[in-house]
């Protein structure tokens, strides 16, 4: 039977809990899952959503999928394609873990669903609760873009906007998530959205061919995407799917960098670092994730590194990507700032949020 199970003390728990965290430390699950072999010949007659994977996915059947998945890949240089991730329901690559959290939830029942986000992850969780029947509050910093605020209210979630930054919005919702009956849809906390994200290797390498690039660059701000990739790659290793192993590259913006602080210090988890500064990149504008050693695990096994871009790169990158016909939001374009002049290997970037959430940044 699949359980939740703790990686730093070791405590485990039934997935049909409520319990959003290990009782014991308070920190964040993973999940004892054993993805089986996808058999890529068999995948042309298959759904065309992330659930065509279903080998490598815990849940299955699901009731709450908005036809999430199936992004396209666009070559933007001789050697750096995009994954156009923004072309989702939603509009951002969060709806891959969102339909996992609510699937599970619509199982379990709840009174209700609590999720906290600095935006796409809220509105996420807002539409699949919505397309699964569930009641759904969603709390968010102040300084939220009104158009996402304006989409979690379309969807029918309630609002908590709450005073001051993301790790204070993280906070309130994490109170709110003790109570009974309460289902905590944590893109952090709850391992199922990083099995929903790693959907997003699984179709690289459907796309490729059964291959995959030299580099796979994805923006960290809780990183959920990079452990999410990092787990589709141990599991195509694993089978012997892939026979290389691609460059992990993660990048945050040089103004709230505290992973790429720590992984270039040498360092297992953060550090005593500065507070951080106003970003553009809101999105990844995360000063202690709960998943940090994890995370700085991955981009090492993975024979990868950490890169920072300026505000003014990511300025540069808006424009440059909405120059060749394609809008995304400013945390979106981070990655392409980072490795959009690469040409020494191959790599695919994540355009991740749409640029209509957000508008050009100033």
């Amino acid at each position: 039977m699949t359980t939740y199970h703790c990686p730093d003390c070791g405590s485990h728990s039934a997935t049909s809990s409520l319990t959003w965290c290990c009782p014991d430390c308070r920190g964040p699950w993973d999940l004892d899952f054993q993805a089986s072999p996808v058999p890529l010949e068999a995948l042309a007659g298959r759904v065309n959503s992330l659930w065509r994977y279903e080998e490598a996915l815990p849940l299955s059947g699901p009731a709450a999928s908005l036809g999430e998945g199936r992004t396209p890949l666009v070559e933007l240089t001789r050697t750096v394609s995009a994954k156009l991730d923004f072309l989702t329901p939603t509009l951002s690559f969060k709806d891959r873990g969102a339909v996992m959290l609510a699937e599970l939830a619509r199982r379990l029942g709840p009174r209700r669903v609590i999720a906290d986000s600095s935006g796409n992850a809220g509105t996420a969780v807002a539409a699949y609760c919505a397309r699964a029947g569930l009641d759904c509050t969603v709390y968010v910093p102040e300084a939220t873009s009104a158009k996402k605020v304006e989409q979690i209210r379309a969807h029918g979630a309630r609002l908590e906007i709450v005073p001051g930054d993301r790790e204070m919005t993280a906070a309130a919702a994490r109170t709110a998530a003790d109570a009974d009956g309460v289902f905590y849809a944590s893109h952090v906390y709850n391992p199922y959205f990083l099995h929903g994200t790693k959907t997003y290797v699984y179709e690289l390498w459907e796309d490729l061919g059964g291959r995959l690039p030299e580099a796979i660059v994805v923006p960290v701000g809780n990183g959920t995407l990079l452990l999410g990739a990092a787990q589709a790659l141990s599991e195509l290793h694993t089978h012997g799917l892939i026979d290389s192993r691609p460059a992990l590259i993660a990048v945050q913006a040089e103004a709230v960098s505290p992973l790429a602080a720590a992984f270039h210090a040498g360092a297992d988890g953060l550090l005593d670092g500065s507070p951080a500064r106003p970003t553009l990149a809101e999105g990844i504008a995360i000063p202690r994730p709960p998943r940090a050693r994890q995370i700085l695990r991955a981009v090492r096994e993975w024979g990868g590194t950490f890169l920072t871009v300026t505000e003014d790169e990511i300025r540069a990158a808006q424009r440059d990507l909405a120059a060749r016909g394609l809008f995304v939001e400013s945390t979106g374009v981070a990655c392409w700032a980072a490795a959009g002049t690469w040409t020494d290997r191959t790599a695919v970037v994540p355009l991740c949020g749409a640029g209509l959430k957000t508008g050009l940044a100033p």
